[in-house]
């Protein structure tokens, strides 16, 4: 344990370097160049003290760990109240490496409005880990909605041709959702005279009330993850995103709603949950059949694996309700493999777009000739998202695959189908982008990856390879939590869960 303020110190630091950047004054070129240097150094020392929070993590223990807690609201009983179990610690992580990973990415293709970007990237650095680390229903609250504003900002400012209405749509449905989980906030305060979430997880709510409060919660968690019918922002967004803006999109931003479902609606409104399980059980399978077709009918590679994100997602939304260890531990290791993999395949496409300024598939093909390094990168990635036994994407799909399994036969076959449709767009995407003639002029000068990208690229590849050698790594520290978590929900749920 430690007795310094961690949690507050990696959440609120990248604020410090934000506000450093902002006096930065010069010489347009000295200003982008400091900003991006502020910028690194501020990322790179927020993910080290993260660490700090693993290696100060006790996984025997189920409760939250590293507690902060301060007044806040007194009149109304609100704290300033932070804190992580085996649920958020691996979020917090991969939160401030992907940031650090962005700042690195973008080093050279961001060329405007550098120093705002760089700020833009930092403040999201601070509302992602404090989304995580809240334990107060309010302080979750402003961190989960605050993230809209930098990500608005990112897409509208630094995006493609019709970056306006993506950011647009983007931030109208996200936040259409989130008012309805205000909604829930104010019920759950009135019903519990509380916001704090581990007095929440033991509170008794009547089974009439966790239902609308768990439609209201749905209605913000449906779309942030993004659930079939819920998604179509999605796409847009990733297209008109800037190459880094669809990294924490992908990595981060669509795990809210899974965190969400995990820390609020299971634990929370335990008959409730069991009683949708079969609603969402039937969106994901949609959306993992549905978007698995469409990504197939892709020209554009962002589109592509934008709509294999929906799938990807599918396979989680199903393990979380599950519910049982498998389904649950294999929808978190599911989110933290799509994490990287997806942020890796996103960079993969922002790589060749700043050499040739296209997404379109067909503009490509014989990149293994000119970009060796580039190709192989790219096939360790194809392959962890097709879930090859090894890499990262097994691991997830396979727990949550078997844990569907002791739950509904049915619903696990259903979802596997999400595998082989995965291998076919995927392989195919591969195939036209690398293998073949270099025959088209555009790539007859394209370069190799550059420094800065094969360190972006680096973390992404060991930790790809790590989880699918030795998940347990991985698995270890959640386990207790994910126990408590079963457990809080067999007790409400008349012990019908899984174990």
């Amino acid at each position: 344990m430690t007795d310094w303020p961690l949690l507050s110190l990696v959440t609120f630091l990248p604020l410090v370097g934000a506000a450093f950047i902002l006096f930065i004054r010069g010489e347009p070129d000295i200003v982008a160049q400091n900003s991006r240097a502020v910028a690194l150094w501020t990322a790179l020392v927020t993910f080290l003290l993260s660490l700090l929070v693993w290696v100060h993590f006790d996984p025997a223990q189920p409760g939250f760990q590293l507690v902060e807690r301060a007044p806040w609201l007194s009149g109304l009983g609100i704290d300033y109240h932070m804190g992580v179990d085996g649920i958020s610690l691996w979020f917090v992580l991969l939160s401030t490496l992907l940031t650090l990973v962005c700042v690195i990415g973008s080093w050279y293709s961001v060329t405007e409005r550098v120093k705002e970007y760089m700020v833009a990237f930092l403040v999201m650095d601070t509302l992602m880990v404090g989304v995580f680390c809240a334990i107060d229903l309010v302080l979750f609250y402003l961190f989960f909605e605050g993230i809209l504003i930098p990500m608005y900002l990112i897409i509208g400012i630094w995006g493609g041709p019709r970056r306006i209405y993506a950011a647009f749509k983007f931030f109208l449905y996200t936040l259409a959702g989130s008012v309805l989980f205000l909604v829930a906030l104010i019920v759950l305060y009135l019903e519990a005279g509380t916001t704090s979430i581990p007095h929440l997880l033991t509170a008794k709510i009547d089974p009439t009330v966790q239902k609308w409060l768990w439609l209201a919660m749905f209605a913000s968690f449906a779309v942030k993850v993004p659930m079939w019918p819920f998604h179509t922002w999605l796409p847009d967004a990733h297209v008109e995103a800037p190459t880094a803006g669809s990294v924490l999109l992908a990595g981060v931003l669509l795990k809210l709603g899974g965190y969400g479902f995990l820390r609020f609606s299971l634990p929370m409104l335990p008959e409730a949950s069991q009683f949708f399980a079969p609603l969402v059980f039937a969106l994901s399978i949609v959306a993992i059949v549905y978007t698995s077709l469409v990504a197939l009918a892709q020209t554009d590679m962002k589109k592509l694996i934008a709509y294999s994100s929906v799938a990807h997602m599918g396979i989680v939304t199903i393990g979380i309700f599950t519910p049982n260890a498998l389904g649950i531990a294999g929808s978190i290791v599911q989110m933290l493999s799509h994490g990287f993999v997806s942020a890796a395949l996103f960079m993969v496409v922002g790589v060749v777009y700043d050499r040739i300024h296209s997404r379109d598939i067909e503009a490509y093909g014989g990149l293994a000739e000119r970009m060796p390094v580039y190709a192989t990168v790219f096939m360790l990635f194809m392959l962890a998202s097709v879930g090859l036994p090894g890499t990262s994407g097994f691991v997830g799909e396979i727990l949550v695959i078997v844990g569907a399994f002791q739950h509904n036969a049915w619903v696990a076959a259903l979802a596997a189908t999400g595998t082989i449709l995965g291998a076919a767009y995927m392989l195919w995407l591969y195939r036209r982008v690398v293998f073949g003639a270099l025959v088209k002029d555009s790539l007859a000068a394209i370069r190799d990856l550059r420094p800065n990208e094969i360190l972006a690229f680096a973390p992404l590849v060991l930790l790809a390879l790590v989880m699918g050698v030795y998940p347990q790594f991985f698995l270890a520290p959640m386990a207790v939590s994910v126990a408590a978590v079963l457990e809080r929900f067999s007790a409400a749920a008349g012990g019908l869960a899984l174990r």
